[in-house]
């Protein structure tokens, strides 16, 4: 998933350096939804490890 995040955004700022701002614009939106969803799932994880700790 970071993975992802990463190259999306490599292609936000190639394309906003050569002027494509819609393009930069469209990948900002996928890289903002993919950290969204990371911190969903590293938030469920890290209260699953604590539970099983217990």
């Amino acid at each position: 998933m970071l993975y992802f995040a990463a190259v999306f955004f490599i292609v936000a700022v190639i394309a906003g350096l050569l002027g494509f701002t819609g393009v930069a614009a469209g990948a900002v939106e996928i890289i903002r939804i993919l950290f969204v969803f990371f911190v969903a799932l590293f938030v469920v994880s890290l209260v699953i490890g604590l539970k099983r700790h217990r």
